[in-house]
């Protein structure tokens, strides 16, 4: 089997940066095209306007800058590799949807996701987009632990 495309969502966080790790390791592997993604999750109650009216909301704002910034650093680790990866941010109101979404419009053939592992009431309070993608997608899921 041959990862021609992968979809590497991120966070920012570290387990997230771990994902990109694994990324790397495949994308050398396979000669894979890497796009590298970060929702911006739109609360309706919060973004009404953004959503409705293309008005800016500075909460809206300030959450784009450091997902972009996320994305940049995402990127670097790739370049660093010698890996010229895509970025993407994606808009919406249920993330896992979303980055499913993604994979499909990109026909991307593998994702590869970091999980922080809850587990227990935790797991089941919080969600866990890494569980929700693995449901939904019709590709491949590789997850990260860290």
């Amino acid at each position: 089997m041959s990862f021609e495309h992968i979809l590497v969502p991120v966070d920012g966080s570290e387990t997230s940066y771990a994902a990109v790790d694994k990324a790397v390791e495949i994308a050398k592997a396979f000669n894979s095209k890497v796009t590298v993604v970060q929702v911006l999750a739109l609360d309706p109650y919060i973004a009404a306007e953004y959503i409705t009216a293309a008005q800016t909301n500075d909460l809206v704002e300030r959450a784009r800058t450091a997902i972009l910034k996320t994305l940049d650093e995402a990127k670097a680790k790739f370049a660093a590799a010698g890996i010229d990866a895509e970025t993407q941010l994606l808009e919406g109101q249920v993330i896992y949807s979303e980055i499913v979404k993604a994979a499909e419009s990109l026909n991307t053939d593998l994702i590869v996701i970091g999980s922080h592992g809850r587990t227990g009431f935790k797991k089941l309070f919080l969600g866990s987009v890494a569980q929700s993608i693995l449901g939904q997608a019709n590709v491949p899921v590789m997850v990260i632990r860290k």
